[in-house]
């Protein structure tokens, strides 16, 4: 064979082991490469690491000897890194040993099995000097969406810096970057094509006179027609005066004004992709909008979401649930027909008991709670007949788990297993508000495999139960996650494209003139104040619930064994930290006066901001269509 791969198997290390009998906890300290073995073990492992250092400087040798890269192909990852060489990478650098940064281990989770594994995951990569050795060689990267719109603007617009890796690429001519229209949406001639490409309109000002704000680090009220006139998109403004940022604070006060208005006599259909992306989205309106009790809501989740529950969690709630069982504190086994059907019966008892130990600080009994619901799930999947059988297949289950690897695709029966504990998490936290078990709805659409691509929704399957859901509770306003392209996990658009597909056949049968679409994001990607129509306050107390819920209520999520890359913590923390930078950017554009000298109580205690995009029927088809096309062609 040509080719020259890396290929870990062929590296030896000391003493020609094994690499599980050199690093038994899989651990690598490079610190050894500059320290003193403290042990026998450490001496191997450091001759370990010396001798894949000399198999790395050999590998870059054999590709100069060969005249380097002719052609190189890649993606850049979110913290602008090109192969495995992270911010702050050499750009002389060659192949080598390294340890990653959080924003690829995060990204790696998901693959991995986890936080816990990919933290302590080392890669061998080619240096970004292997990569540029070869003056004339090609070298291509591809990005797609508009969450890489940073990354691309900085590896393009930037300065070369060894805080963006990618900017070594202006050593070769014959570098390219192949984009989407998102993942170009933040360089310079894309923003003035923006402004200049089709008709004006407010909110065309408005995210130009916001964005001014943010760049000169100035108040909305002490903007000078002099600065609007030197900023290179704000001097386009049509009829640009005195009266132009007095406009764009009107503009915003109406949507906050729009954000706060009490409705009444609303059916709500809440749509999340995954469990907690509602919460995530919209949990302090929907909280505020359940104090009126004309107003009624129900909860979908469409997918599973078993990807989200690591072997660990699964093991320890089995193992917890075997202690339970073994020591009598799981009674409702002893009944006489639980086993034929009592099992299907009381299932909000499980949401019940498990929130009043929440509430009285009662964690055991907390998990005592939980185990209740465990012991259902396994009924209802694999149709145990008594205690004894319930036992044999909780070890069975504890037996596959414990041998298979991090992230491997687990079995049907257990992958629902993890679905329905998931399940039971987004019961407990709309129990907070009065739901129950009935109004939250779990579609397990089949498109959701667990794979890493996954085929495209189909319409018997995947939107006939959406579309039945829609018949029969009739909604006045539906809510769904509205990520642009390409920069939210891909399941957001499938379940986008589904709903929309719903709505589209229900629209043949029903008049939907009145109809509301929702559209929130969460922590995957944000709104620009400019294209929102709807501005809620969130005040500390929303926080405080949020945080409690999120906590208390997604046992499988607390230790963010899958974080975005751009918080090492929960998401309700990083949903937090959202609703706050977004006041603070609205803060500079009215003055934070506005806010705590306001005459309403409710602004007074507005410690955060929550944005969506509210569209009629036609509005959101017209949108979801655009999406598509520009994911798929």
């Amino acid at each position: 064979s040509r080719a020259l791969l890396i290929n870990c198997d062929e590296i030896k290390l000391a003493k020609r082991r094994h690499f599980s009998e050199i690093f038994p906890d899989g651990l690598v300290d490079l610190g050894l490469r500059y320290r003193e073995p403290k042990t026998n073990t450490e001496k191997l492992q450091q001759e370990s690491i010396f001798l894949l250092d000399d198999w790395c400087t050999e590998y870059e040798q054999k590709i100069r000897q060969l005249g380097g890269i002719g052609f190189f192909l890649g993606g850049i990852g979110p913290d602008g890194h090109i192969a495995f060489n992270t911010r702050g990478s050499d750009h002389h650098s060659t192949t080598r040993l390294t340890n990653t940064n959080f924003e690829t281990q995060a990204v790696a989770a998901g693959d991995l099995g986890g936080i816990e594994i990919s933290r302590n995951r080392l890669v061998i990569t080619i240096g970004l000097e292997t990569i540029t050795y070869k003056p004339d060689a090609v070298a291509i990267i591809f990005a797609a969406g508009e969450a890489k719109a940073p990354m691309v603007a900085d590896a393009l617009e930037k300065k070369p810096s060894n805080l963006y890796p990618a900017t070594v690429l202006t050593r070769l001519k014959n570098a390219r970057f192949y984009l989407t229209t998102g993942a170009a949406s933040m360089l310079k001639d894309y923003v003035y094509h923006y402004y200049t490409s089709t008709a004006w309109s407010q909110e065309k000002t408005d995210r130009a006179v916001i964005d001014l704000c943010r760049k000169i680090d100035k108040y909305g009220d002490r903007l000078l027609l002099d600065d609007l006139k030197n900023d290179e998109y704000c001097r386009l403004i049509p009829d640009l005066g005195e009266n132009t940022v007095q406009s764009v604070m009107d503009s915003i006060r109406n949507k906050i004004a729009i954000g706060t208005y009490p409705l009444s006599n609303q059916m709500f259909y809440h749509t999340g992709p995954h469990h907690d992306d509602i919460m995530l989205g919209l949990l302090p309106h929907i909280h505020r909008l359940s104090r009126n009790e004309t107003n009624r809501a129900h909860f979908a989740v469409l997918t599973s979401g078993f990807t989200a529950v690591t072997n660990k969690f699964l093991m320890d709630a089995l193992e917890d649930t075997l202690y339970f069982l073994d020591h009598g504190l799981i009674q409702m086994v002893e009944y006489p027909d639980f086993f034929a059907k009592g099992y299907k019966f009381k299932w909000d008892k499980d949401v019940y008991h498990y929130l009043i130990k929440v509430a009285s600080g009662q964690p055991d009994e907390r998990r005592r709670g939980f185990s209740h619901r465990i012991v259902r799930c396994m009924v209802d999947i694999w149709g145990v007949k008594n205690v004894q059988q319930l036992r044999n297949k909780i070890n069975d289950i504890l037996s596959i788990t414990r041998n298979s690897y991090d992230g491997e695709k687990m079995p049907p029966k257990i992958q629902t297993l993890k679905g329905m504990i998931r399940e039971f998490e987004e019961e407990l936290v709309w129990a907070y508000f009065g739901t129950t078990t009935k109004e939250v709805h779990h579609l397990r659409l089949g498109f959701y495999t667990g794979d890493i691509f996954t085929e495209k929704p189909k319409r018997q399957r995947d939107v006939q139960p959406i579309l039945q859901q829609l018949r029969l509770i009739k909604p006045t306003v539906i809510s769904l996650a509205f990520d642009p392209e390409g920069s939210g996990p891909d399941t957001h658009y499938k379940v986008l494209q589904a709903i929309a597909e719903a709505v589209r056949e229900w629209g043949k049968e029903t008049d939907l003139s009145q109809l509301r679409i929702w559209g929130y994001r969460n922590v995957w990607y944000q709104f620009h104040a400019a294209e929102v129509t709807h501005i809620v306050p969130v005040s500390l107390n929303a926080m405080g619930v949020m945080d409690k819920s999120f906590t208390n209520s997604y046992l499988s999520q607390v230790d963010a064994s899958f974080p975005s890359y751009r918080h090492d913590g929960k998401f309700s923390d990083l949903s937090k930290q959202i609703w706050v930078e977004q006041l603070k950017t609205i803060q500079l554009l009215l003055g934070k006066p506005f806010f705590y000298q306001n005459e309403s109580p409710r602004l007074r205690t507005t410690h955060g901001l929550l944005f969506f995009r509210e569209m009629n029927v036609e509005e959101f088809l017209a949108s979801a269509r655009e999406l598509e096309k520009s994911m798929e062609g």
